[in-house]
């Protein structure tokens, strides 16, 4: 992510020594990976001040592909209530939050049907802080990407079906949010790919299109009415892992790239 900001900063610097008027405005976000719940608001603001491009730079697939779509994504919570006892004096009387989760964490993650575009998964989980206490309390956070609306519908709905015995114990409570809209290959996106695929092959680059399964700001801006091409910064890969890696050959080839489109777009 450090290196795409290194190219857009990079060919917008290269634009204005050039002398290449572009009207643009360049947004740094700094809560992307936990879902842009805070600056959602400010780039749809942007969005609807007359833009006619999205230009993200997230880091390319590591052949260097586009990606021009993307699912759409959710997260959730899932808290569960019991008694809390004495796991030897009083273990009849408790009632575990804990047993409660697990059940709930399986029907959550039996919804997931990669087939029909519906992921599920679940990472976080809280239980009890010691084993000798039936726990009255347990959560587990978890994250959704539906390709589709009925890859969602059913995720929603499967989700919102785990609530339970409200008012008795054990109870079961999920809270749900889809808070990244889905991105398809929308005409006006495969424009705008195949004009970077142009300004690619001026360079003699190549930039073949590919999807993922991946969610970003991308999404947030084209539900917002721009048409958004979102992989423009750095090759590599082992996104998250302690692998992740850059082909630093690529600063230099996508810093390219994003000038002459930007150029182009300007000038159309």
């Amino acid at each position: 992510m450090k290196g795409g900001l290194l190219v857009a900063i990079a060919a917008l610097e290269a634009l204005e020594a050039a002398g290449v008027p572009v009207s643009w405005s360049f947004a740094i976000v700094s809560d992307e990976e936990t879902g842009t719940f805070h600056a959602d608001a400010a780039l749809r603001d942007e969005a609807a001040r007359g833009y006619t491009h999205g230009l993200v730079f997230e880091p390319a697939l590591p052949d260097g592909s586009l990606v021009v779509e993307r699912p759409g994504s959710g997260q959730f919570m899932i808290e569960c209530r019991g008694r809390s006892a004495h796991v030897g004096r009083d273990f009849v009387k408790g009632i575990s939050a804990v047993r409660a989760l697990a059940d709930a964490t399986i029907g959550a993650l039996s919804l997931a049907d990669p087939a029909r575009g519906l992921l599920v998964n679940i990472g976080p989980l809280e239980g009890n802080d010691a084993t000798n206490i039936v726990p009255d309390r347990a959560r587990a956070w978890g994250n959704v990407r539906c390709t589709n609306s009925a890859a969602q519908a059913t995720a929603k709905e499967g989700l919102l079906a785990l609530n339970a015995n409200h008012g008795q114990l054990p109870s079961t409570h999920v809270e749900l949010l889809f808070n990244r809209p889905s991105k398809p290959k929308t005409p006006a996106v495969e424009q705008l790919a195949m004009q970077a695929r142009s300004a690619a092959e001026s360079l003699g680059q190549q930039l073949p299109f590919g999807v993922t399964g991946g969610v970003c700001d991308g999404n947030n801006m084209q539900a917002a009415g721009l048409p958004v091409i979102d992989t423009l910064g750095v090759r590599g890969g082992g996104l998250h892992t302690l692998d992740e890696w850059i082909d630093l050959s690529s600063l230099v080839q996508r810093t390219q790239l994003a000038a002459v489109l930007m150029a182009r777009l300007a000038s159309a």
